[in-house]
């Protein structure tokens, strides 16, 4: 890791460089697509699941920094896909990119990126970028690849100072789908791939997709509902005329204030009709807006599958305390401390004690900060699905 005032001429061998707006420049090797990208820089804690973080939408316009050292080794596959949209436009790791080791890998980690238009970085001291993100918040920054070893070092600078950052805005327009779908895939099977999903005599979830992993989508359907995924931006008035029984609100990237300035009254005026609501990690965030709360920029945000959520407030008998392990991806949090009467805090982070789920009183709404689809319990959070559809009569 270079600081602002090292040299732009790059190292031996280096093929890629990662551009901090601060004017760090960090050298490796680069792999996959070639150009350059923007975006902010994160980190993310899991073990397992770089291809399905590298396309959730919830990471667009978004580098990840992957801590664990062995990216590669179990290959890529067409099943393993969260969205079939803009998911991380690039990926930061600290090995060479392992070669695929598992019966189910259909294309190595290098060509897959390629393929698929994201840039990576190899060979960083990924846990010294880390500790940078932990101390100093999450930086705006340029990814560049380029075999020949040249880069425009004071170009890629300005672009990513030139960059506005994540606050403000609303990307949920680039990853949602552009018209209604009835959505027909059930839970995956070793050997058998995904479930067909059945439409008759189910309730009817509406998901209002904000960049939603279609893997939300096949939980409502294993947990008995018929799904519906409509885009983002669809109003209240085409919402009513599908006949809900329910709606989902989706995860999504950006600014929840931002997305908010369209999605927040639709979701009043559901909140309004007593319609029941679910709501996960962005869909959890306008939410709260919609109830009345704020919502803030975390200072490095929450990326990981091992993060402790702990159950608390009322109606949780004799589950009361009880711990979750979670998969967590989100950069903004609700602020607990802006709840407004009413609206009542039943999941926390044991890390930092941020807000990670409320719900409604009066009203049969609710939603997690955390991704209970994602297993990383691997079981512990799948309840809420089953407590969704279990509202929907």
């Amino acid at each position: 890791m270079a600081d602002p005032a090292s040299s732009h001429a790059p190292p031996k061998g280096a093929t890629g460089v990662l551009v901090l707006a601060d004017g760090t420049i960090i050298w490796g090797k680069g792999f996959g697509a070639t150009g350059s990208a923007v975006g902010e820089v994160c980190f993310n804690t899991a073990m397992t699941g770089y291809q399905e973080v590298m396309t959730d939408p919830s990471y667009a316009a978004q580098i990840v920094t992957f801590t664990f050292p062995h990216i590669g080794n179990v290959g890529t596959n067409a099943e393993d896909f969260e969205a079939r949209v803009e998911g991380a436009v690039g990926c930061v790791v600290r090995q060479d990119v392992t070669r695929p080791s598992n019966f189910r890998s259909e294309q190595e980690f290098t060509e897959w990126m390629a393929a698929q238009g994201k840039i990576g970085l190899a060979g960083v001291d990924t846990r010294a970028l880390t500790r940078r993100i932990r101390m100093a918040g999450a930086p705006n920054a340029v990814i560049a690849h380029e075999p020949s070893g040249t880069f425009d070092i004071p170009a890629l600078l300005k672009r990513a100072q030139d960059w506005p950052g994540l606050e403000g805005m609303d990307l949920a327009p680039r990853v949602t789908r552009d018209a209604d779908e009835k959505w027909g895939g059930g839970a995956w099977a070793l050997g058998k791939g995904y479930a067909r999903a059945a439409w008759d005599n189910k309730p009817h979830v509406v998901a209002m997709d904000f960049g939603g992993k279609d893997n939300i989508f096949r939980n409502l359907v294993k947990a008995g509902a018929r799904v519906t995924v409509v885009p983002a931006k669809t109003s209240l008035e085409d919402i009513l005329a599908l006949q809900p029984d329910g709606v989902f609100l989706s995860n999504g990237p950006g600014d929840p204030a931002a997305t908010g300035e369209y999605a927040v009254p639709v979701i009043r005026g559901l909140l309004d009709r007593d319609i029941p609501i679910f709501g996960i990690c962005l869909g959890h965030q306008m939410l709260a807006l919609a109830a009345g709360a704020k919502t803030v920029k975390m200072h490095q945000g929450h990326r990981g599958a091992n993060h402790p959520v702990q159950r608390v407030g009322e109606g949780w008998g004799d589950t009361a305390g009880l711990v979750e392990i979670t998969s967590m991806n989100h950069g903004f949090a609700v602020d607990a401390a802006t709840l407004p009467p009413g609206v009542e805090q039943t999941h926390v982070s044991l890390f930092d004690g941020s807000n990670c789920g409320i719900s409604i009183s009066g009203k049969q709404a609710f939603g997690v900060q955390y991704h209970p689809e994602a297993s990383p319990g691997p079981q512990d959070s799948f309840y809420l699905f089953e407590k969704f559809v279990g509202m929907l009569g």
